[in-house]
């Protein structure tokens, strides 16, 4: 079984910086994209940045210039570090990786999450 296991939140004072690791395990065949997307509440989940096995990346305009992404897909790992964080960015975040894997009997491509790490940003 596919599992992404998240650490790094925390509570941080705003202004502050913030790493958050993922380690996907399991029977992975492939992996053709990770990620890191954020879920506040009362708010729909959203893309925060992702990285591809051509180590293109990809961010939302909200935290271009304060976070970066750095990941390798073949070692099923990928970090997100957040700098000048605000109280906005509170919720939890959740890495994803978009992989060929083992689900149960059958093998299949799909998009795999964790179970979250949660951020708080105090003003």
């Amino acid at each position: 079984q596919v599992q992404l296991v998240e650490s790094g939140g925390g509570l941080v004072q705003a202004g502050g910086s913030l790493r958050l690791s993922c380690a996907a395990s399991g029977m992975i065949f492939g992996v053709e994209r990770m990620g890191w997307y954020r879920q506040a509440p009362g708010k729909q989940r959203e893309m925060v940045a992702t990285v591809d096995r051509g180590e293109n990346t990809d961010y939302a305009d909200s935290v271009k210039g304060r976070f970066t992404i750095s990941g390798d897909t073949a070692k099923r790992v990928v970090d997100l570090q957040m700098n000048s964080l605000t109280p906005e960015d509170t919720a939890v975040y959740y890495c994803t990786g978009d992989m060929t894997a083992r689900d149960g009997l059958v093998i299949r491509q799909a998009d795999y999450w964790g179970q979250g790490t949660q951020v708080i940003v105090s003003s």
